[in-house]
């Protein structure tokens, strides 16, 4: 029955999502997994002095075993109580790790800002979303940043932990969302992070291998359900997919890139330094704020998809096992 319990808490906790989207709560789990890589980095920077790449692997052990043993240990105990309480605590902990709504309702200030508000309240906005430097973007600049930014979290903020939480529950979901909260705070190329940052982004890499993929592929498919050019979305995810330093950001920003008909990515700013990109997609028109709606469009379609066939997995699992 576990598999069935499973199946229940990953649909109700993304239907919470959804309705309700991430809680503005200082004890948010995520909030607490940043706090411990903060408190871990300080220590280990002082014990590894000098050794940093050991340090990062140690933050990387340190930090996914407690956060791993922490959701096994809630899901132990709400089981043990009863199998309700723990179809209860495991919709929660997978609510908590779903970041749909709330990449929607950053992004779409963004698109607030721009259609109402200034270029400068535009730029505001989307650097609470984006890790790039915003203060000299243009209105285009400002769209890019936003699409790009719903597009890549399309994998990392929903698909990504819904396929592992499918495969091993909030233990395995809270472990993807440890990594992935680990890259975002110290997987930098720049001095401060290049080595002690160095296993966390290597891990982040291989836990987004598959996912990042299956996302793209998704999106492909939601452009055609969408009304979107599906049959652009695949040209460009599989011309431009590699173009990027990561193996996994340029997955979904290709699929999006050729749904919309824009040309996504190009040269950044991070911390004062430039860096150099490849553009992604074809510039057919010039990207416009409506695209970050359909953004949204997308990555809630693509979303939406992975659920279903991820509880159709679980289903015929179920029934091939019972």
């Amino acid at each position: 029955m576990l598999i069935i319990y499973s199946a229940a808490a990953l649909a109700a906790g993304f239907v919470l999502d959804c309705i309700f989207g991430d809680p503005h709560w200082r004890f948010h789990p995520i909030c607490i997994i940043g706090d411990l890589i903060s408190i871990c980095e300080r220590v280990l920077r002082r014990i590894f002095r000098g050794h940093e790449i050991a340090a990062g692997i140690m933050l990387v052990i340190i930090v996914c075993a407690v956060v791993t043993a922490a959701a096994a240990a809630v899901s132990a105990a709400a089981y043990f109580v009863s199998p309700w309480l723990y179809v209860a605590a495991e919709s929660i902990m997978c609510w908590f790790i779903l970041a749909a709504r709330s990449l929607r309702c950053e992004s779409m200030k963004v698109y607030d800002a721009i259609k109402y508000g200034s270029l400068e309240d535009a730029r505001r906005a989307v650097s609470m979303i984006v890790g790039r430097d915003t203060a000299a973007l243009d209105e285009k600049g400002v769209i890019r940043a936003a699409v790009e930014t719903v597009a890549e979290n399309a994998s990392d903020g929903v698909i990504a932990p819904m396929l592992y939480f499918a495969a091993g529950g909030a233990p395995l979901g809270f472990l993807y969302k440890a990594v992935n909260t680990m890259d975002s705070m110290v997987g930098y190329k720049n001095e401060k992070y290049i080595k002690l940052g160095r296993a966390a982004a290597r891990l982040d890499d291989a836990v987004n291998f598959i996912p990042s993929r299956l996302s793209g592929l998704l999106i492909v498919l939601a452009a055609y359900i969408t009304h979107m050019d599906g049959a652009g979305a695949m040209r460009i995810f599989r011309r431009d997919r590699a173009k990027h330093a990561s193996p996994n950001s340029a997955q979904t920003e290709a699929a999006c890139a050729g749904a919309l008909g824009v040309r996504l990515a190009g040269d950044a700013y991070y911390f004062g330094k430039l860096y150099k990109k490849e553009y992604i997609g074809d510039e057919r028109r010039e990207i416009e704020p409506e695209d970050i709606v359909r953004a949204n469009r997308l990555m809630y379609a693509a979303s939406v998809m992975a659920l279903v066939i991820l509880l159709g997995l679980k289903t015929a699992l179920y029934f091939i096992l019972f």
